[in-house]
């Protein structure tokens, strides 16, 4: 029976890279994802295409490219990733120049483009998740961005792309996309795209399955977290996969790492609806058949959803914040002190906030006041003032205020940091399959 070995090459647009670079050389792997694509990820990028036509891709694309694309195109290793994020276009324009200046020709680079329903959204009348409607954002609205599904990376990869970079896919998309070009599954035998779901939902974190977020020391110990290997799936016709790492590799694979990263942000494991299938992980299986080896299979699937999840980013407000620190005897109580002078202060000078918080790091910040909880007495507290404004010259004076404590609060604070900024929030809303148009743009080095 035919397999495929498929590396996790990242779990977000910021991590590391030397285990992908271990994959390529050590995983004997015939692709290499790299899932770097949250959904706040993908407005800021909005913002920053907004900013300069030629940018909105992963800020690290060309160190991660520079790093595993020699390795890759000696190996016949085909590359998969999201890292195009609002501008997959001009990312695949870059891979192509990385390409051509590591004298590398004839790298074929697919970008498939269309989740990008901005102005679907600016011309028609929809919903939120919460049943609000969008048009009341106005110019506040940044980015729309459909999820797609498996098909579009299938077709690039029919036309020979040894690199596939995209926007907003779904993150298991990424991996199914190669199962479905390897092994031919129809786009409706849900029982294997079902399966495909599962290994791309294992594998899309990268090294949260191989023990990086399953660590708890005491707990659940794990070996070598430092130069944690990210995960392999070697998968077969069926989609039975069997989840390993690089041997010799920090981190572990078990059951249990496995099973915790299956129920990551599953809201239903009988019900995970995505482009491609309505996955169903409640018969799921595991067995550990070796060293840092689980063998999965079980999940099965149902007909796709007739609408396509839309990730909708806009400027929701401001955020002024000021920071400072109090040491030694009395730190607490200094510290205290201080907040109550700038919870005066902003009342006095009449500045505009919707929220505010007042902590104490290391004290209150995290749990509140908690009754009945009486910590001992820190020799150092740091404060921080956090506001939220509706607008940035509002933000701005508070966090002037916690720096003015320099010379106008308590005795010996220092370290004082402030800033102020908009911040970018998301929804959600559905739109028809019928709106969203994939295409698939071919560059080659």
């Amino acid at each position: 029976m035919k397999r495929i070995r498929i590396g996790g090459g990242a779990g977000y647009s910021g991590d590391r890279i030397e285990p992908a670079v271990e994959l390529a050389e050590k995983g004997d792997i015939d692709y290499l994802v790299f899932e770097c694509l949250a959904e706040r990820t993908i407005a800021l990028a909005q913002r920053a295409r907004l900013a300069d036509p030629e940018a909105g891709y992963d800020p690290l694309l060309e160190e991660r490219m520079r790093a595993v694309l020699p390795l890759c195109a000696a190996k016949g290793i085909r590359i998969i990733t999201n890292m195009g994020a609002a501008n997959p276009l001009a990312g695949a324009a870059r891979i192509r120049e990385i390409a051509r200046s590591l004298n590398l020709p004839g790298i074929r680079v697919a970008a498939v483009l269309g989740d990008d329903v901005t102005n679907v959204l600016r011309r028609g009348s929809y919903l939120d998740d919460g049943g609000l409607p969008l048009d009341r954002l106005g110019e506040r609205l940044l980015s729309a961005n459909a999820y797609l599904g498996a098909q579009p990376l299938v077709d690039a990869l029919a036309q020979g792309a040894d690199i596939v970079i995209t926007g907003r896919a779904a993150d298991p998309a990424l991996v199914l996309a190669p199962l479905v070009h390897e092994f031919g599954w129809a786009m409706d035998d849900w029982q294997r795209l079902g399966q495909g779901t599962l290994v791309g939902h294992l594998l899309e974190c990268a090294g949260q399955i191989t023990g990086g977020y399953f660590a708890d020391p005491g707990y659940k110990d794990v070996p070598g977290l430092a130069r944690l290997g990210f995960p392999i799936g070697e998968v077969d016709e069926d989609g039975n996969v069997v989840i390993s790492k690089v041997a010799g590799s920090g981190g572990r694979v078990s059951a249990a790492t496995c099973k915790e990263q299956m129920l990551y942000e599953i809201h239903d494991p009988a019900a995970y609806l995505t482009p491609d299938v309505v996955a169903d992980f409640s018969n799921v299986s595991m067995e550990e058949i070796g060293i840092d080896q689980v063998r999965i299979s079980g999940a099965t699937g149902r007909p796709r959803p007739p609408t396509l999840k839309v990730s909708v980013g806009y400027v929701d407000s401001y955020i002024g914040e000021g920071q400072m620190s109090y040491a030694g005897p009395g730190a607490l109580a200094r510290a205290k002190l201080a907040l109550a002078i700038v919870e005066e202060r902003l009342k006095l000078t009449g500045v505009q906030a919707s929220e505010t918080r007042y902590e104490l790091l290391g004290v209150n910040a995290m749990h509140g006041d908690q009754p009945g909880v009486t910590p001992a007495e820190p020799y150092e507290v740091r404060i921080r003032v956090a506001g939220r404004t509706d607008c940035m010259r509002e933000a701005v004076r508070i966090a002037n205020e916690v720096e003015s404590l320099y010379t106008c609060g308590p005795a010996a604070g220092g370290g004082a940091t402030k800033s102020a900024r908009d911040v970018v929030a998301v929804l959600s809303t559905l739109l028809p399959r019928e709106a969203v148009a994939a295409t698939v743009h071919m560059e080659e080095s």
